[in-house]
């Protein structure tokens, strides 16, 4: 499906913007060890109340698990939940717009491929696109699923 008959030109240069914002920020960290967009963006199968959904893989999960300065860093409003989805915690932000998005923290065994967690196989065969890469983990995670 091509999200621009579904959303606004609007909101599809918004949730670009959102994305490249993360991934600019995510390459400038030396602890980040993988962004992969996830869900229905992933799919260009976004609807007007989709969220962006992204996968921060980190050596460093504390710092964004304790503190919320990056979100504000990264311009993603306020943090309107936190909640531990296993080997992932979810910071869901709210933008100014309403536009929401969903930050999986986890380290990097969330993508160990010997052999592939169920819920990680599930959500990667739901849409997965790789935004940063730099150790090969995800290209490694989706070769697998």
């Amino acid at each position: 499906m091509n999200r621009s008959t579904v959303l606004s030109p609007e909101r599809v240069a918004e949730i670009d913007e959102v994305i490249d914002r993360i991934t600019r920020w995510a390459r400038s960290r030396d602890d980040i060890v993988g962004l992969l967009l996830v869900g229905s963006c992933a799919r260009d199968a976004a609807r007007p109340d989709s969220d962006i959904d992204v996968v921060l893989l980190t050596t460093d999960e504390s710092r964004y698990l304790l503190e919320e300065a990056w979100t504000a860093e990264l311009g993603l409003g306020q943090v309107i939940r936190t909640q531990s989805w296993g080997p992932i915690t979810e910071r869901r932000c709210s933008t100014a717009s309403g536009l929401e998005v969903e930050l999986g923290i986890g380290s990097p065994t969330w993508a160990k491929t010997d052999p592939v967690d169920r819920g990680t196989r599930r959500v990667v065969n739901d849409g997965a696109r790789v935004l940063h890469d730099p150790a090969g983990i995800f290209a490694g995670l989706l070769a697998a699923c």
